[in-house]
């Protein structure tokens, strides 16, 4: 019975999905009153042959640039702080999110597209976005419009995006995919750094994209020296960061560094799965702010801290408050105008299932946690989308390991998602 359990879900998983993928091909503007957010991609992974995906999860040799115009429904159809997906293709611009231009470009086109950009601005500013852990393309790519259209932001929308699966299983090659873009992102830095339209730079990182951002920050202020100046804010969201590493980061990078700022939630689970993961080292986005020494380490690096611990979130592992949270989007816009997730957390139950069943399942992958939430994904979507490929991977050879379901009974899901 379990083994025919197992087979289908496999059969539900390989035609299901949260939502409808591949929503990049650029539709007509049929709706005038929607808001337009035209956005820089750079990017390090590699691109995709599939119609409306752009790039896949894979490593590029070199780095590609995209210009991307994205339609945000008005603030009438969705709520601040929620990405609209499409509930079919092609989406209706009136009350989704919809993509209207996806054009590749070169490296010239970009530093045209970045010149253009930052001379409409007030003050020739760059936000530049680095998106986290478990992320597709596409999700990147409506979670930064929303952002830049939900804090009123008016800099230049810089969106860097590094190879992420957008799998939990993939937890180990999502961090080295960080590593490998750590040279591009630097090289974007120093291009910001010397060029003289752009006056003012800020940079707003989710989860893993933090080390991404930490470290290439890191090695810029190595190679130069410091920082330049006109890096005014780093905010850091849900940092999936070791607290011991963060503090010899801020050494490396010298003073004056940026003003730092750091939202946390000690109720954040994917932190706390990063934890044990890391061998039980407190993770920065899941510190307690007022207690030593963190307290103290915090005022003396003057690093501002946003506890949105008692905030509510719309995913069940607490790790996108930063961008469904309307009041912190509007504070992450105000903070930006002033001193000049993300991630799409569509999480599905089974998702959490995974994450609670071991300590190193994000890292290692963790074929018995993936088989106990397989029966949740027949009625979960965003858990079907999420481990669509890894549950395929089990496939024949791997339906002997359904002994990981001792509980689970055909006729009781619920029991399947504890």
């Amino acid at each position: 019975m379990k083994r025919l359990l197992l087979c289908g879900v496999l059969a539900v998983l390989a035609g299901c999905g949260g939502h409808p993928k591949d929503v990049l091909t650029p539709v007509a503007d049929t709706a005038p009153q929607s808001h337009r957010v035209d956005m820089l991609i750079a990017t390090t992974r590699s691109q995709s042959t599939v119609p409306g995906e752009m790039f896949t999860g894979e490593r590029a040799r070199a780095p590609n640039f995209a210009d991307i115009t994205v339609s945000v429904p008005p603030d009438s159809a969705r709520k601040v702080g929620e990405v609209s997906w499409p509930k079919k293709l092609p989406p209706n611009p009136a009350t989704d999110f919809a993509t209207l231009k996806a054009d590749m470009i070169d490296l010239d086109a970009a530093k045209a597209w970045l010149s253009a950009t930052v001379k409409k601005t007030p003050d020739g500013s760059a936000l530049v976005f680095i998106h986290g852990f478990n992320t597709k393309f596409e999700d990147s790519v409506y979670r930064f419009a929303q952002i830049v259209r939900d804090s009123g932001v008016h800099s230049a929308p810089i969106l860097v995006t590094w190879p992420s699966r957008g799998s939990l299983l993939a937890y180990g090659y999502d961090r080295e995919s960080t590593n490998y873009t750590r040279n591009a992102l630097e090289n974007l830095f120093q291009y910001l750094a010397k060029d003289p339209e752009v006056k003012e730079v800020s940079i707003l990182a989710h989860s893993m994209g933090n080390w991404l951002t930490l470290e290439a920050l890191r090695q810029m202020a190595i190679r130069n020296g410091s920082l330049p100046t006109k890096f005014k804010n780093v905010m850091l969201a849900a940092p999936d960061v070791d607290v011991d590493v963060f503090r010899s980061q801020i050494v490396d990078m010298g003073d004056p560094h940026p003003q730092f700022t750091l939202f946390v939630s000690r109720d954040d689970k994917a932190l706390a799965v990063s934890r044990r993961v890391w061998g039980d080292v407190a993770r920065l986005g899941s510190i307690d702010p007022e207690t030593e020494p963190y307290k103290q380490e915090l005022a003396d690096n003057k690093i501002t801290v946003i506890d949105l611990t008692k905030v509510k979130a719309g995913d069940s592992l607490n790790h996108g408050k930063f961008a469904e949270s309307p009041e912190i989007v509007r504070l992450i816009g105000a903070r930006i105008s002033d001193g000049q997730t993300l991630t799409d957390s569509r999480v599905g139950l089974g998702d959490t299932i995974l994450a609670a069943t071991t300590g190193t399942a994000a890292a290692a992958g963790n074929a018995a946690g993936l088989i106990l939430a397989a029966p949740v994904a027949i009625v979960d979507a965003d858990t079907r989308d999420n481990f669509s490929s890894q549950v395929e991977a089990l496939g024949p050879k791997g339906v002997t390991r359904s002994k990981a379901l001792p509980q689970c009974r055909t006729s009781d899901s619920v029991n399947c998602r504890k």
